[in-house]
């Protein structure tokens, strides 16, 4: 198993697109359907693999573009590292002072690691300044916890 690293900033407005953030249903709206349903969900069908958002369910990250992935270790303890790294470098931005306690990030970092050692995903979102809102994961790959039929989206070499 390995970790793959995932970070979004951007808008709170558009992070609050959930139609945008969840997979489609498995099937179409049923005939006879408003229209604007029926073309909501061929929007959402063609734009939730390929858009940058993070998923309401984390694993998806995994049918994601391979652009996307920040970064890849075997390693829980590297994996979480690299959380805290991308967590102090945006503290500063936080909107809560209570956020940038550097106490509470370390047992952010520690919490992470345990978890991914557990083959849990790991995802954690803040707000910077409003209305700016950061998102990180880190998942478990190949297989997936909670979704373990999603194929990696890192392309060996």
């Amino acid at each position: 198993m390995h970790h793959h690293g995932y970070l979004w900033i951007g808008p709170k407005q558009r992070y609050d697109d959930e139609a945008l953030r969840r997979p489609p249903p498995t099937h179409p709206p049923p005939d006879g359907s408003r229209p604007d349903l029926v073309l909501r969900h061929r929007e959402v069908k063609a734009e939730f693999p390929v858009v940058d958002l993070p998923p309401l369910e984390t694993a998806y990250w995994l049918v994601k573009p391979e652009k996307l992935v920040r970064g890849t270790w075997e390693e829980c303890k590297e994996a979480a590292d690299w959380l805290g790294e991308r967590l102090g470098e945006y503290a500063v931005r936080f909107d809560s002072h209570s956020g940038r306690d550097r106490g509470r990030l370390a047992m952010l970092v520690e919490s992470a690691a345990a978890q991914l050692d557990q083959g849990r995903d790991v995802s954690h979102g803040c707000y910077l300044e409003r209305p700016t809102f950061l998102s990180l994961a880190l998942v478990c790959c190949s297989p997936n916890r909670s979704l373990p039929a999603l194929p990696c989206p890192v392309v060996g070499p």
